[in-house]
């Protein structure tokens, strides 16, 4: 069959989602859902629109949507782009910001690291997995930044010429965050070399790191920091994220949309967004209780002898010394929990542990501690 793919299909090595399993008796820790339900007011929203609506194409400017995301971190309209998802964003993003060099092949100096020409992409050696698959698809050399010894991102690694940088903050798996003030210094570093620095911020709710209250007056117009509703909105399965940056940016992720599809965003993703993001206290409640959760867990596992990586997230990554990740996972599996295990080098002892409810969490420590009983 495949003979008849191009060179880029046959190039690209695609992204391997989390496990959804079937299986719905298992305690599922491993895609870093929010264990909470939506917003009521996502449901009230969605009971009101009327089903007619629906023979009609949604608004393509998500209008509405975006008013109300601007509303909340204070900036313009102009500020802020929606998508179907951050994925989606973040796929736009490579290929509005990033430069493919002449007669380069896909994937062909991916990860080296003499690979330093001003069109090169920098991002850590060790975060979302999905980066390196974007960067091959729109056919962009990358260089992959080796975290420090204590799993951190050093910003001086990201001060080089470039042809921009991408960060997950808080980063994943480790969950580990940066301090908004040094992506303030990498940007300002890139924009001597007229690049952009994305900031993947899916995780921020989670952290006090976000990069966001830095952007407005547009004296940082060179980053774009990214979001998503599938986590602190409990919306993972509508499809929804969007983007806040100067407006020179936006327009750039609004001409590749436009490339693509001008309708992105379905009527009842915006309409359900809409609501979740104008209510506050929901969100701030359930965040709360996500990062209460994830300080205990974090305590007992220490008390317990597991290495807890510092997390900024909604998840925590997590190794003991006396537990090889490969039989972690399948004990905590055969058991019914389901965790998330990366074979890559220095983390293939570690788990990606989610934060569950309370109950979920406790069953997910009892079955810690029998694991090392063993």
């Amino acid at each position: 069959m495949s003979e008849y793919w191009n060179s880029r299909v046959c190039s690209i090595t695609p992204y391997i989602p989390g496990e959804q399993p079937r299986d719905k008796t298992l305690i599922k820790l491993n895609t870093n859902e929010n264990p909470y339900p939506p917003s009521p007011a996502v449901f009230e929203a969605l009971q009101k629109i009327d089903i007619n609506r629906l023979r009609l194409y949604p608004d393509p400017e998500c209008t509405d949507l975006r008013n109300a995301i601007a509303s909340i971190y204070g900036v313009r309209r102009e500020e802020v782009f929606a998508g179907n998802g951050s994925d989606e964003i973040l796929a736009f993003a490579f290929g509005a910001f990033f430069e493919t060099p002449p007669c380069f092949q896909s994937g062909s100096v991916k990860g080296a690291e003499n690979n330093k020409t001003a069109h090169t992409v920098m991002f850590p050696d060790i975060t979302y997995s999905f980066y390196p698959v974007y960067a091959a698809l729109w056919s962009l050399p990358y260089r992959e930044i080796p975290l420090s010894a204590n799993w951190h991102i050093k910003k001086r690694d990201y001060f080089e010429p470039s042809g921009g940088v991408i960060i997950a903050n808080p980063n994943a798996p480790t969950g580990i965050a940066m301090q908004p003030e040094d992506i303030l210094e990498i940007a300002a570093a890139q924009k001597h070399h007229n690049a952009v620095v994305i900031v993947d911020e899916a995780y921020s709710a989670f952290a006090d790191a976000s990069i966001v209250p830095f952007l407005s007056g547009g004296g940082h117009n060179n980053i774009l920091s990214v979001h998503t509703f599938s986590k602190s909105y409990s919306l993972a399965g509508l499809r929804a994220g969007y983007a806040i940056g100067s407006a020179n940016l936006i327009a750039a992720l609004e001409r590749i949309r436009d490339s693509f599809n001008s309708y992105t965003v379905d009527m009842l993703a915006q309409t359900a967004a809409r609501a979740a993001v104008l209510d506050r206290d929901y969100f701030s409640m359930t965040c709360e209780k996500v990062i209460a959760t994830r300080e205990r867990i974090s305590s007992r596992l220490n008390i317990l002898g597991f290495e807890v990586l510092r997390s900024s997230a909604n998840f925590i990554f997590i190794k003991h010394p006396l537990l090889s990740g490969a039989d972690f996972f399948m004990r905590l599996r055969e058991n019914g929990v389901l965790t998330r295990r990366f074979n890559k080098p220095r983390i293939q002892d570690f788990l990606r542990v989610t934060i569950g409810t309370d109950n979920d969490m406790d069953i997910f420590l009892e079955l810690c501690s029998r694991s090392l009983n063993k």
